[in-house]
């Protein structure tokens, strides 16, 4: 259940946990942090079309600084959620249409949500040009920044400043 919103999880992530993958999660989240990984990555491999196991991975990766990995979770997770949103394949192409909704819990929202996370990942492996990329298409999408992607911004703003002052 989400805290400020009263949803459940699985709304947002777009649909249902199958009871296997819901097992290995809970075991992954008890799990010393090392084994984690092994867990989700096996998770991912029983469910693909599971949501919530990429969003799990590339937390837990980018939480370990392993943004390669997670970059890899985030990006699969992206193109499983516009395959199951109705989204294009490239992320670039994704324009506002009356199909699509990204205010509402679903595959879309968490697609969005994804592209926030890729913004992120990119900018912490200081790769700020694209994370600005990403984060221009949030911007086209999510113009009232409802993904929290205005965060990122700021951090990015900031990046770009240090480096403007070295």
């Amino acid at each position: 259940m989400n805290l400020f919103t009263g949803n459940a999880s699985d709304e947002f992530f777009g649909g249902e946990v199958p009871a296997p993958v819901r097992e290995l999660l809970h075991q992954a989240a008890e799990a010393a942090a090392g084994e984690r990984a092994a867990l989700l990555w096996t998770a991912q491999a029983l469910s693909p079309a599971c949501l919530a196991i990429y969003y799990a991975l590339y937390k837990h990766h980018a939480g370990r600084r392993e943004f390669e990995l997670a970059e890899r979770a985030a990006w699969r997770g992206l193109q499983e959620a516009a395959r199951l949103g109705g989204l294009d394949k490239d992320w670039r192409a994704v324009v506002p249409a009356p199909h699509v909704c990204f205010s509402q819990d679903g595959p879309q929202r968490f697609w969005l949500f994804t592209l926030k996370a890729l913004s992120f990942i990119h900018l912490r492996s200081e790769r700020p040009e694209v994370a600005r990329e990403l984060l221009a298409k949030l911007h086209e999408l999510d113009p009232l920044a409802q993904t929290g992607s205005e965060v990122t911004a700021s951090l990015l703003q900031a990046a770009d400043a240090a480096r403007g002052a070295r």
